[in-house]
């Protein structure tokens, strides 16, 4: 039994960000792709009432992290457990609808302020690529200097974070080292977190001991839902790969027939079976 808590659980990441505002200003400064002149300087939390729900399958999707600045600029801060596709379609959702609940307000086109959702995955989904931070925002096709600012998605792939990834920002190493260096095994946080003011008064609130036994049942209940979760899913996973490897045989094997009967080109062989002409011409 460690020191702290993880700080990805509900309850953990929303003592910290979702209660104390100045670390989530330090936050949002420290991943946000925001320049000197537009850092993030005061902010206030959402109402409750104003907060996007979650589903039953969006569980484990933190999004009571909602705030605004004194620009009237909005962030949204989700902390996910499980990777799905649809959940990059839910952020665009959810980040949709903030921007367009400014106009309800009486605000004039001209006015409406960004909206910025910035989302933690504890799971690598981008697979093809190294990078561990993922911008999305409207922007030309070919003069990329010519961008349309309202929504601004960012995606950060914390499995993918190694420190010696970034050297150029600080804070935002800070901040991903806590998220992935501190779980509740841990019995002694790194000395460059404890130097740091900010994420040292982090690793406070996160001391075992400063939770109640109430808090702790929920704490280790998410763990354990999450845990099951993922063994849900990985079952469906494996399911999954046997049903397409089976079915790829059956693709080889009527490939293999028709290159036998020698009354097909490889092209055309191709287009029957889905294989590559490089596959068929291994058969």
């Amino acid at each position: 039994m460690g020191k702290y808590l993880d700080p990805r659980a509900d309850l953990t990441f929303k003592k910290v960000f979702g209660e104390h505002k100045h670390l989530v200003i330090s936050l949002l400064n420290a991943l946000l792709p925001l320049k000197d002149d537009e850092r993030v300087e005061s902010i206030e939390y959402w109402p409750a009432d104003q907060i996007p729900e979650r589903t039953e399958a969006e569980k484990y999707s933190i999004v009571d992290v909602c705030c605004k600045d004194n620009k009237q600029r909005e962030f949204i801060v989700e902390m996910q457990m499980t990777w799905t596709e649809s959940f990059k379609k839910r952020v665009l959702l959810n980040a949709s609808k903030a921007y367009v609940a400014q106009t309800n307000k009486g605000m004039k086109y001209k006015n409406l302020q960004p909206v910025y959702a910035l989302n933690f995955v504890n799971a690598e989904f981008m697979k093809d690529v190294d990078d561990y931070y993922h911008y999305y925002h409207l922007v030309h096709d070919k003069y990329t200097d010519k961008v349309i600012d309202g929504l601004h998605l960012i995606f950060v792939e914390l499995p993918k974070f190694k420190p010696q990834t970034i050297s150029e920002r600080k804070m935002q190493v800070l901040w991903l080292r806590f998220l992935t260096e501190i779980n509740d095994k841990t019995q002694e946080a790194p000395a460059e977190l404890l130097e740091n003011a900010e994420v040292s008064e982090a690793l406070e609130i996160l001391e075992r001991a400063a939770f109640t036994d109430a808090e702790m049942r929920a704490y280790d209940k998410f763990w354990d839902e999450v845990s099951s979760l993922r063994t849900i899913e990985g079952d469906w996973e494996d399911k999954l790969k046997e049903a397409e490897a089976k079915l790829k045989q059956k693709d080889v094997d009527f490939a293999r027939k028709l290159k036998a009967m020698n009354v097909m080109t490889t092209g055309q062989i191709a287009e029957a079976t889905g294989l590559t002409a490089e596959e068929i011409e291994g058969l």
